[in-house]
């Protein structure tokens, strides 16, 4: 995922990105060992970290890389890992044409390899697993829903979640190979035989608020800030209180 912003939006209260105290705000040596394609544009890269103390679905963490000639680049990126993967964070990158740090990891990077972190942080758009979740997002926006979805499924949870998940087409789907019932996705220039082709739209949106489980829903949206002002807008007009709608926008 591309670098987050603090979540700053008139249909959310706004979040700060914040550093706990202890561990979370310690810089620790992570390892990469594993490197895993999800699209033609996109990549997993798996970390040891030994003293990592765990996360709430939908946290981040700060990077950092050190080059040779002492010149740092930080960058922070949403979790896509589960809790339960202890020891271990998995972070899903787009290469974005120029990026710094992505353009390192998607073209220099291996197993063994050795980067610094710090997290996890911020609680805003943290989900616990404590009530209904309604998870939207667009492209590498859907890298901490996915941290939920996981969650979800390694407690085996019975509170209901369900995600819409916008993609240009299939091939640019992320974790394709993973997503199930729970999730339903939108494309917008080309799809499937028989899948229609479009903009996410209330048609999507609507039937899903229209469950109302007991509770009500929470709504966790992520992707640009042109996704995340047309997702919660649709929102709102399906009736989604607008205090119960979290954003993150990344750029």
């Amino acid at each position: 995922m591309t670098e987050i912003f603090a979540p700053v939006t008139r249909f959310a209260v706004p979040g700060r990105i914040a550093v706990g105290d202890g561990v979370a705000s310690v810089w620790q040596t992570a390892t990469l060992t594993e490197v895993r394609r999800e699209t033609p544009y996109a990549s997993t890269f798996r970390f040891a970290v030994p003293a990592w103390q765990g996360h709430v679905p939908g946290q981040h963490l700060m990077l950092r890389l050190t080059a040779e000639d002492g010149y740092t680049a930080q960058r922070h990126y949403s979790i896509a890992s589960p809790p339960e993967d202890s020891g271990h964070v998995e972070l899903t990158l787009d290469h974005v044409e120029g990026g710094e740090v992505s353009g390192w990891f998607h073209t220099v990077a291996e197993p063994g390899d050795q980067v610094e972190v710090r997290g996890p942080l911020s609680g805003f758009f943290a989900w616990p697993g404590d009530r209904p979740a309604l998870l939207i997002g667009a492209g590498s926006g859907v890298v901490p829903l996915m941290s939920m979805v996981r969650h979800h499924r390694a407690r085996g949870l019975s509170v209901p979640l369900r995600m819409l998940v916008s993609a240009r087409g299939p091939e640019e789907l992320i974790y394709a190979r993973e997503l199930g019932a729970e999730t339903t996705p939108v494309f917008t220039r080309s799809a499937p035989d028989g899948v229609p082709v479009g903009r996410m739209s209330a048609a999507h949106v609507a039937p899903l608020l229209a469950e109302r489980p007991e509770g009500g829903w929470e709504a966790y949206v992520c992707g640009s800030n042109a996704f995340a002002e047309h997702a919660s807008r649709l929102l709102v007009e399906a009736g989604q209180p607008r205090d119960r709608i979290r954003i993150e926008r990344f750029g």
